[in-house]
């Protein structure tokens, strides 16, 4: 059985930095493709970053150039970090793991002077 816990988020200021992670227990970890979404009350569940199996990344037009996705398949994590934020950054931000449908229960980033 996969889960996924996710820890990092908080409060920042704008143009501050957060790095999320997401802890996975279960096998195979280092097969599956990974991906953090956000939240942000009142809105659709919108991807962020993916990173795929062979460490290849994708990011949402509003997140590239300021996030940066990565993966330690040993030791079953995967990171966001976050740079330059802004106040439209603020959501929950959930790691999802799309090969089994498993997701995290989330943590709050807000970005707020």
């Amino acid at each position: 059985q996969v889960r996924l816990v996710e820890s990092g988020g908080g409060l920042v200021q704008p143009g501050g930095s957060l790095r999320l992670s997401c802890a996975a227990t279960g096998s195979f970890f280092g097969i599956y493709d990974m991906r953090w979404y956000r939240q942000a009350p009142g809105k659709q569940r919108d991807m962020v970053a993916e990173i795929t199996i062979g460490g290849n990344t994708n990011y949402a037009d509003s997140v590239k150039g300021r996030f940066t996705i990565s993966r330690d398949n040993r030791e079953k994590m995967v990171f966001l970090q976050m740079n330059n934020l802004v106040p439209e950054d603020t959501a929950v931000y959930y790691c999802h793991q799309p090969r089994t449908g498993v997701w995290g229960q989330g943590t709050q980033v807000t970005v707020s002077a």
